[in-house]
């Protein structure tokens, strides 16, 4: 924001960077929770272990939680003074 940036850039930039680490965390997670989901198959009992209704539920709110988690952090770095950052440094 020293440098011209305006708070929504700022906030952008914090929840786009977050998000992308997270959504590949999630696409990864779901990935090999399909693959092995083979082997867990023996361990659970009356639960169709490659349900889709279940991946997807779980990836949206590993996402929802991931976006609340870059929220946070980013609506503060858009309230930051650039002044009090400049001078801290």
């Amino acid at each position: 924001m020293a440098l011209g940036a305006s708070p929504g850039g700022v906030m952008g930039l914090v929840v786009k960077e977050g998000m992308v680490m997270a959504l590949i965390g999630v696409a990864a997670g779901l990935a090999g929770g399909f693959a092995l989901s083979r082997t867990v198959a023996t361990l659970v009992y009356g639960v169709k272990v490659r349900d889709p209704f279940t991946f997807t539920v779980v990836g949206v709110v590993l996402a929802l939680v991931a976006l609340a988690a870059c929220a946070v952090p980013a609506s503060r770095a858009s309230r930051v003074d650039p002044m009090v950052a400049l001078r801290d440094q």
